[in-house]
């Protein structure tokens, strides 16, 4: 079987029951195939895990392997790999089962062939695929009768030419051994051409009363992003012609002229489009008219010249679009002190922080803000901005919308909240485009229901024609935005779909667009969560579009240096103790404001038998679980994401200790290390400890806690590096002083160029863990890189349990 496409998800619910109850007997059953599935780490069930399938037995529609079976699901356990676990129990009912029935259900035709009409001479191509094991055959029927030709065989069935006597009805066989699927019947139609080569008529029954006659055809053409196409067919006939675009051979049902005009057309206008005509009695296609899309910037006509005096041809780098810089600023809210907690904002946060460095963006990713922290972390996201720079921000959270203002709702909002508790978007983007931005794309995973207890019409500042604006909503108007939660991660809706498109090489609109629609075809949204696009974006700017600082290397080089600040963990450090035992601390970043600290024993003596070093005494500003720190795995530290791997030397043991809330931190990081150890000859443990300071680390050096003043840096880009250095304008100030990197920069008199080339690579972009010596000259990569291997949603993944867990935001 195919790994890739062969999942335990993909069975059916009947299927999955059958093999339940195979697998609940004691002496070989769903025990022993837990154990057998261990031998990879992420099937690996824990105690609880299995203590949970235990107590199925006590519920009357309980099963334990069921259970198992959806926890295997779950993380995307193959076919493959529960048919190798099963022999290896030697549990023989279960192998025949899946190698017989469940095979069957497997095959599914995912291509089905369609009904086509053609002309006599021409080339009629059906198609059919199937998913399923590896080896899939294909038998063509036209009728009853086996077609016994070369493409008979085949997925793809070619009649050329085609001629009268292919006319019928077509059908696909799939089988593999004695099993099979039939696809759907689809029927080759023949009709006269329209405007064909000679020997092929373009009138019908001429000189007849009644008749169909082509007189214009449709023209393949050219055109610009944002032009209007306008193609036109016409026919004589009698009675008179009515007429059908297609685009792509799909109808376009709005399209029932003799003239097709589509205003501002995108990208996804391109393709080829025909006309149907047809009366009463006669039916004729036009020629196919090819529409290609060209992606170029309309040029500026002066008043008093002719409005239509543009450049045809321009030059190829008008063509192309570049930002001068890219910068992202994703704020997931879960903790809420007075509303209902959320699962999912975590690890929607992470994946698109992962997808969007890969495009180049600087990311700020801040978790559970209150309403100031909210606040200033959008005040220091707005000093990144200037001219040219494409800007970004995503919430997820709990929000509303009234009267056409979305709010965010941070996570001290009072139960009654109202627009004075949170935080306008419109607002922010009159702000954003101040800065004079080349693309501002806002992303919303949020409710957008009514706030009953807010009756105050918010007036943001009027918004500028920029047409660079582009609006993604996780939901409709009045409607809710639904995460799935589940017992280790969750993804909300909107996200489980974006990161699979967010990094395609196409205009935002047309991306944002292709997410709707696979939203739509996903049967646990339908009629709860629809995307909504607003946009008034006339240019063919892309997420992936290229950065170029040529023209503005002064302030790239600031921003760059801006950014870096924010993110710079504390240096890896060794401790020696009075004992002789060396204990490494080691940091790893998670998000901007949630940092893991590691410690190991590098080095004991040989009397001492054991040994460990804990962290305690933290500050109280930052928030500590202090059941989960001191543990032996990342996961038991409270660490979903971040990879064990990643970090230098896996494989000496650690102890890992998990600090959030950094953007709280009023003062330097400090702690203890406290080492107990055992000599040989004794019984008792013996103690030493150590204070560490460790600075202010990651976000915590931009002090969100302090106010900023309401509007003080919202003048002009040109004056954006002026305000970098302006007490009143940005908390960067006091870190010049308060920070060792910061001096770091200025002491050793680095100029942009240097800054420059800290960040010009995605390793410099992502400063997220420091176990180097020299932090600037061998910045690490992002530790929390790699996405867990169960956090892909789609839409076998929901055939469990998670239906009932179907929550909104």
């Amino acid at each position: 079987m195919e790994e890739c496409k062969m999942r335990v998800g993909s069975l059916s619910e009947q299927v999955l029951n059958s093999l339940s109850k195979m697998l609940d007997n004691p002496t070989c059953g769903w025990r022993q195939l837990a154990n057998a599935v261990s031998e990879q780490p992420k099937f690996r069930c824990s105690e609880s895990e299995l203590t949970s399938c235990s107590l199925q037995v006590l519920s009357a529609a309980g099963s334990p392997g069921r259970t198992l079976l959806a926890r295997l699901a779950d993380r995307s356990c193959s076919m493959d790999f529960l048919l190798l676990c099963l022999r290896k129990i030697d549990h023989q009912e279960a192998v025949q089962y899946i190698t017989t029935v469940v095979v069957a259900e497997l095959i599914q035709i995912t291509v089905q062939p369609q009904t086509q009409q053609a002309t006599v001479g021409g080339r009629v191509v059906m198609t059919c695929r199937a998913s399923g094991p590896s080896g899939l055959s294909y038998q063509w029927f036209r009728g009853k009768e086996e077609i016994w030709d070369e493409t008979g065989s085949t997925p793809e069935l070619v009649l050329c030419p085609s001629a009268p006597g292919h006319q019928g009805p077509y059908i696909c066989r799939v089988h593999y051994g004695g099993n099979f699927v039939f696809s759907q019947w689809a029927h080759v139609r023949f009709v006269q051409a329209a405007g064909a080569s000679p020997g092929c008529s373009s009138t019908l029954f001429p000189g007849s009363v009644s008749g169909l006659h082509v007189i214009r055809q449709p023209q393949s053409k050219a055109v610009s992003e944002g032009d209007t196409l306008f193609l036109e067919c016409n026919a004589e006939a009698n009675p008179p012609a009515q007429y059908e675009w297609h685009h792509n051979m799909v109808p376009m049902t709005q399209q029932k002229t003799r003239s097709l005009k589509i205003p501002c057309v995108t990208t996804a206008h391109r393709g080829q489009y025909k006309c149907k005509m047809f009366n009463l009695y006669h039916e004729a296609w036009s020629d196919t008219a090819t529409v290609t899309i060209d992606s170029q910037e309309v040029h500026r006509f002066r008043p008093g010249k002719y409005p239509l005096q543009q450049t045809v041809n321009p030059p190829p780098s008008a063509r192309h679009f570049y930002a001068t810089d890219k910068v992202a600023l994703l704020i997931g809210n879960m903790n809420y002190l007075y509303h209902t907690q959320l699962c999912a904002p975590i690890v929607d946060v992470h994946e698109l922080t992962n997808l969007l460095r890969q495009m180049d963006f600087k990311v700020v990713s801040l978790l559970d803000l209150n309403w100031q922290e909210m606040h200033s972390a959008v005040t220091e996201f707005l000093l990144l901005l200037d001219k040219g720079v494409y800007g970004l921000l995503y919430f997820a959270g709990h929000g509303y919308e009234n009267f056409g203002n979305s709010f965010m709702v941070p996570i001290d909002a009072p139960a009654s909240y109202t627009s004075e508790h949170c935080l306008c978007v419109q607002n922010i983007l009159t702000r954003m485009q101040e800065k004079e931005t080349g693309l501002n794309v806002l992303l919303l995973d949020m409710c957008r229901k009514r706030n009953l207890n807010d009756d105050v019409i918010v007036q943001p500042g009027l918004l500028k024609v920029t047409a660079n604006i582009v609006f993604g909503y996780a939901t409709c108007v009045d409607a809710e935005a639904y995460e799935v939660k589940r017992e280790d991660v969750s993804n909300g809706i909107f996200i489980s779909f974006l990161k699979r498109r967010v990094c395609e090489d196409e205009k935002v609109t047309v991306m944002l667009d292709r997410v709707a629609e696979d939203m739509g075809r996903c049967e646990i949204t339908r009629g709860r969560q629809a995307l909504e696009l607003r946009s008034n974006l006339s240019e063919r700017r892309s997420l992936t579009d290229q950065i170029q600082v040529s023209d503005c290397s002064a302030s790239h080089s600031a921003r760059n240096l801006q950014w870096v600040i924010a993110h710079v963990l504390p240096q890896s450090r060794c401790l020696q103790f009075d004992c002789g035992v060396k204990v490494q601390l080691g940091f790893a970043a998670e998000f901007s404001n949630i940092m893991v600290i590691y410690t190991r024993i590098l080095e004991k003596p040989e009397e001492i038998v054991s040994c460990c070093a804990q962290l305690t005494d933290f500050p109280g500003d930052v928030d500590i679980d202090l059941k989960k720190s001191n543990q032996d795995t990342l996961l038991e530290a409270g660490s979903l994401l971040l990879i064990k791997e990643n970090l230098p030397s896996p494989e000496v043991p650690s102890l890992y200790t998990r600090i959030r809330c950094l953007q709280r931190l009023r003062r330097e990081l400090t702690f203890t290390i406290c080492l107990q150890y055992t000599y040989s000859n004794m019984d008792e443990d013996v103690q030493e400890r150590q204070p560490v300071t460790v600075g202010k680390p990651l976000v915590s050096k931009l002090n969100l806690y302090e106010p900023r003043p309401p509007r003080a840096c919202s003048a002009s880009s040109s004056s954006s590096l002026d305000s970098f250095n302006d007490p009143e304008c940005s908390s960067f100030a006091s870190v010049g002083s308060a920070s060792n990197e910061w001096s770091y920069h200025a002491q050793t008199g680095r100029e942009s160029s240097s800054i420059d080339s800290l960040t010009s690579s995605r390793r410099a972009n992502i400063p997220e863990e420091t176990d180097s010596p020299e932090l600037f000259d061998a910045p690490q990569p992002l530790v929390a890189s790699k996405s867990l291997p169960h956090g892909q949603v789609n839409d076998t993944n929901y055939k469990f349990s998670d239906m009932y867990n179907f929550h909104s935001h």
